[in-house]
């Protein structure tokens, strides 16, 4: 069966199978106000880390590399000429999902599926395994998962690279925790790896199959990314060196990306020098504002100026959204 074929076949996540999840969720939390992960959680301390954002680049190429997350977004986000939107609006919702109250994270979860049951079209050329013309649905249950995979996995990358090295146990545990996070997603538990090593595994076999590929587009998308297009923020040579280092080369050879010896030498060089400046960097510096915030939340104080500041920073907004009636934007 092609995957075309196969992609007919594919379920959906319709706004009854959200909420049947959701209310799962609801259940399984003791205090609402800690959110659905709550202080003590590995996805805490590993999402409050800043040093993440070295693996933004990495999970954006991954996610254009599948043809229809590059359709949706070539076809309905108004951040076509701003690249570094993708990021706020990527970040907005994860951080709300895990640092948010469970009603914060559950709402950003309703917001997040109202808005991809609007994306849906059809291939404009053939990709990968994908013929022209064949037609995507942003609340497919395969392209969620595929999303989903490429945050989970970068921030691993990323926090091992700079913060410290995972036990296996610690691994799994963080992976047990991000099923729920896959959850508020609209991905229900059976259509998920089990554990951390059927992970790695999925990944794997994503990355060789066909279900992957990079057009035009999308490499001229991932290359705007990699040069900060749309934002103040110019690139650095070592970060877009760490991207493709961190990258199958497949990937680094579909979006053409340079990466000879002077490259590889430039990502050498970062990943030596990293964790010695990372870790001596002041918490308001090294743990996100979103993760500040959830913590003044808890201790029932406002977020100040910093917070807010830093806010602005990674999500685009100075506070997480639905405190009063604001939402997520595409």
């Amino acid at each position: 069966m092609d995957i075309t074929t196969a992609r007919k076949q594919g379920r959906t996540v319709n706004r009854e199978d959200l909420e049947s999840l959701a209310n799962d969720l609801r259940r399984q939390v003791s205090r609402p106000s800690d959110g659905i992960f709550g202080p003590e959680s590995l996805s805490w301390r590993i999402h409050r880390e800043s040093a993440l954002f070295l693996a933004a680049g990495r999970a954006a190429l991954l996610q254009l590399a599948h043809p229809w997350v590059a359709a949706a977004i070539n076809q309905h986000s108004s951040v076509i000429s701003k690249p570094i939107q993708r990021f706020h609006n990527t970040f907005r919702v994860v951080f709300t999902m895990i640092f948010g109250s469970a009603d914060q994270a559950i709402r950003a979860a309703q917001s997040l599926h109202e808005l991809h049951s609007r994306i849906r079209g059809s291939l404009p050329e053939a990709v990968a395994g994908y013929a022209a013309q064949s037609v995507y649905q942003a609340n497919e249950i395969g392209a969620l998962r595929w999303v989903f995979a490429t945050l989970i996995e970068s921030a691993v990358v990323a926090f091992e690279s700079v913060v410290a090295t995972l036990s296996e146990e610690e691994r799994e545990a963080y992976y047990a925790e991000t099923r729920m996070l896959a959850n508020l997603f609209g991905i229900p538990g059976n259509a998920l790896p089990q554990d951390w090593r059927s992970f790695k595994d999925y990944v794997a076999g994503m990355v060789e199959s066909k279900e992957l590929g990079v057009n035009d587009w999308a490499r001229v998308m991932g290359q705007r990314i990699l040069a900060g297009a749309g934002s103040w923020i110019r690139v650095p040579r070592w970060y877009r060196a760490l991207t493709a280092q961190w990258l199958a080369p497949r990937f680094v050879a579909e979006f053409g990306l340079p990466f000879g010896e002077p490259e590889a030498e430039s990502a050498r060089r970062a990943q030596r020098l990293l964790p010695r400046v990372y870790r001596n960097l002041p918490s308001a510096l090294r743990f996100v504002g979103p993760y500040h915030e959830a913590c003044a939340r808890l201790a029932q104080r406002p977020s100040g100026f910093l917070v807010q500041r830093s806010n602005r920073f990674w999500i685009g907004e100075a506070m997480l959204p639905f405190r009063e009636n604001n939402s997520l934007r595409q």
